[in-house]
């Protein structure tokens, strides 16, 4: 039975994620931050944790339950714009975007990708995907507008965050990937946005699925066109 993970999954883009690989049969382990979100993910038959992304020691909790698995897939879907304003940004606005998109990156990646590079089978082929949410905002090489600029700054963070782990983690047969989720009918996105939730994951799941292995991380929209850096 194939295994994922999916932190930040208590609504939107990463509940959804959970659904449909349960749906398909697949071990889901999932995270929330509010006690009856994890009771939530629990009754939909998920291994549900509680985690809030910005606590050191949540973090390393984490680390220490999950010792020793095994994945094929796992995202970090965990994340949130800040303001929606382009002024002058306040001290809370930065630390909250940044800790909550960058940091808790910085701190969950290197606990995950050992899970993920415990899925490759050389052998058979086989490659484990280490997923972040991202966005196309995040992309330097593609900027045609400063809008949201906060947020943009930290999925470029985010983004080099992946490459260097990437860099790490890519010999050791886990194929890192950006995925920008498409402009989704969110909390987030708003109503008035292009594609459902469903769409969203659905597309999601079939690029990781079909995404050749790499040593170098990649950035991908979730229809799995390429998006440049």
């Amino acid at each position: 039975m194939p295994s994922a993970l999916i932190i930040g999954a208590s609504r939107g883009i990463g509940h959804e994620l959970v659904r449909q690989y349960l749906r398909d049969g697949w071990r889901v382990i999932a995270t929330a931050r509010k006690p009856d979100d994890v009771n939530a993910l629990a009754a939909m038959g998920a291994h549900a944790h509680g985690l809030d992304v910005t606590n050191v020691e949540a973090v390393a909790g984490l680390g220490w339950k999950l010792d020793g698995e095994q994945l094929d897939v796992a995202i970090l879907n965990a994340g949130v714009f800040g303001p929606r304003h382009d002024g002058f940004p306040l001290q809370t606005d930065f630390d909250q975007v940044m800790h909550t998109n960058v940091l808790a990156a910085m701190r969950l990646l290197p606990i995950m990708a050992p899970w993920v590079a415990a899925a490759f089978d050389k052998k058979n082929g086989k490659h484990g995907k280490l997923a972040v949410l991202s966005s196309r905002m995040g992309s330097l090489s593609e900027r045609n507008h400063p809008s949201g600029s906060l947020y943009r700054a930290s999925k470029a963070a985010l983004n080099s965050v992946l490459i260097d782990t990437a860099l790490t983690f890519g010999p050791q047969g886990v194929t890192c990937v950006a995925l920008h989720p498409g402009w989704v009918q969110t909390d987030m996105g708003g109503a008035g946005a292009d594609i459902t939730v469903e769409e969203s994951a659905t597309g999601i799941r079939h690029t990781l699925a079909t995404l050749p292995a790499s040593p170098t991380a990649t950035y991908r929209n979730y229809d799995g066109t390429e998006i440049g850096w």
